[in-house]
């Protein structure tokens, strides 16, 4: 969609990964100014009368109360909890939208296929162009209370037009562009949502509390980069916006969601997991350790600090010593920040512990905590002073 574009050096999908300057193009991404062509996202639609409580009782979203044009996320888990798939939602009233990573629709569309039985639903496999933009929070979205009753750091002054809170992301697209979308999704990280829980870090406290990532679905053709720049904005590559997500510690499906992953692991339960909602696959795992366990391995957020030069790839193995702790989800060079990345470690790991990965030393600031434990967990393990009477009966 933008690889015409002036200056564009594609990566090897195809997509533009820059426009000769990454960091003055995340600079302008940031405050609300620049636009990302992310049409790798694939889109997956459910239409049907069923499709609310067929999709409530397969995914870990509360699909019967999903009120039309609300932007959310769910999880699709195995039968032990991991992860299998994710996706943004959005309901229109008379179709589900299922926004995902590249390569992920086409196994979730058979899943779905394949649990059809005799429900009254549909599934298809429509083509858009994706574009991406970021919407500056404006203080009064900063300055409220979060999910904890906690209040947000103040807002700081700025020239862009930012949108308080509860208003409609399509609010704050230039008029052209809104006539043009067929949907639009406001990612709902870092809120934790109603039936979520995080695992440490309070959203008025979250690096990414002042913005909102928003994605524009067109239709192939659509004049819709023509519109952004008719309205004063100017192209971000992929390297842009994905050192964006990686400084507002958001998990991306095809990055983080390595082999047995669960949510809590990746701080997902604040954006993708109802806790109070019926069955679903992989529920019990999910309860089980809100309420009695401790995920095994915790996302982490790195500083790089290394050589010239190549950053250590994605997938990499993160050491402690000799001992390999975890591994390398994602990693960028951000226009603040440097070289920065985002990895799943033990979560016994210690926070001052002196990491390396690929030649370069790695410090950590926590996201999910060491503690293991959640907004939503209980004070004391249930059924803790029953196991100390018992075994003194046993005893006896």
């Amino acid at each position: 969609m933008n690889s015409s574009l002036p200056g564009a050096v594609l990566d090897a999908c195809g997509v533009p990964a820059h426009y000769g300057n990454p960091f003055a193009e995340q600079s302008r991404l940031v405050a609300g100014k620049a636009f990302t062509d992310l049409s790798f996202v694939e889109v997956v639609v459910v239409s049907g009368q069923d499709r609310l409580t067929w999709l409530h009782n397969l995914t870990t979203r509360d699909f019967t109360n999903l009120a039309p044009g609300e932007s959310s996320e769910m999880l699709l888990l195995d039968p032990n909890g991991h992860i299998q798939a994710a996706a943004g939602v959005v309901d229109d009233g008379e179709r589900t939208w299922f926004l995902m990573d590249r390569g992920q629709a086409e196994p979730f569309a058979a899943f779905l296929e394949s649990m059809v039985f005799r429900m009254r639903v549909e599934i298809g496999r429509p083509e858009y162009d994706v574009v991406g933009v970021v919407i500056p929070r404006s203080e009064e979205k900063t300055s409220g209370g979060d999910a904890d009753g906690g209040e947000a750091a103040e807002g700081t002054e700025s020239s862009v037009a930012t949108a308080p809170a509860g208003d409609p992301p399509a609010d704050f697209l230039p008029a052209e562009v809104a006539a043009l979308a067929e949907l639009v999704w406001e990612d709902p990280w870092p809120r934790t949502l109603p039936g979520g829980a995080h695992y440490g870090v309070a959203d008025s406290e979250h690096s990414a509390r002042a913005s909102r990532r928003v994605l524009v679905l067109v239709k192939p053709g659509a004049p819709v980069v023509e519109a952004f720049m008719a309205a004063g904005y100017s192209p971000a590559g992929l390297q842009a916006w994905e050192a964006q997500r990686v400084a507002d510690w958001r998990p991306r499906p095809n990055n983080e969601i390595v082999a047995r992953a669960l949510p809590h692991e990746l701080d997902w339960l604040r954006t993708a997991v109802h806790l109070e909602k019926g069955c679903y696959r992989g529920q019990e795992t999910v309860a089980k350790l809100v309420n009695l366990g401790k995920p095994p391995r915790r996302l982490t957020y790195l500083y790089l600090e290394g050589p010239e030069g190549d950053l250590p790839a994605a997938g990499s193995e993160i050491k402690l010593g000799e001992k390999t702790v975890g591994v390398l989800t994602s990693v960028a060079r951000d226009y603040e920040e440097g070289p920065v990345a985002l990895a799943l470690i033990k979560r016994n790991t210690a926070l001052d512990a002196q990491l390396s990965v690929g030649g370069f030393i790695a410090a950590q600031v926590e996201i999910v905590s060491r503690e293991g434990k959640s907004s939503a967990s209980p004070a004391q393990r249930p059924g803790a002073g029953m196991r100390g009477v018992g075994h003194r009966t046993l005893g006896a």
